[in-house]
């Protein structure tokens, strides 16, 4: 499967327009990791638990975009953006989306 953020696939034509493909997770943090990420907060510096957890997410919601895209019979997705929402505290949603086509 071809990803590409841009509007086409360098060096390949688009044969068909799929649509519309997307896939998403909503993840959170232990609680445990979570008060260790509120008393990182006081001395400043990067959450480590957060970082691995929102790439971790990033990782599934891709992956469920992918799987979605074969299922409908494409070989790339283009124009894939990635985006994020807090859902509610300690909770974020990832979506990755795009549009399934055909290259050849």
């Amino acid at each position: 499967m071809i990803i590409a953020t841009t509007d086409y696939v360098p060096g390949k034509q688009i044969k068909e327009y799929i649509g519309f493909v997307q896939g998403n997770t909503v993840q959170s943090k232990h609680i445990g990791k979570d008060i260790m990420a509120g008393l990182k907060t006081i001395v400043g510096g990067e959450i480590k638990a957060y970082t691995e957890m929102m790439d971790e997410a990033r990782k599934i919601a891709i992956e469920r975009m992918i799987n979605e895209a074969k299922r409908q019979g494409a070989n790339a997705v283009i124009g894939v953006r990635v985006a994020t929402a807090a859902i509610m505290a300690n909770t974020s949603e990832i979506l990755a989306y795009g549009t399934a086509v055909i290259v050849e």
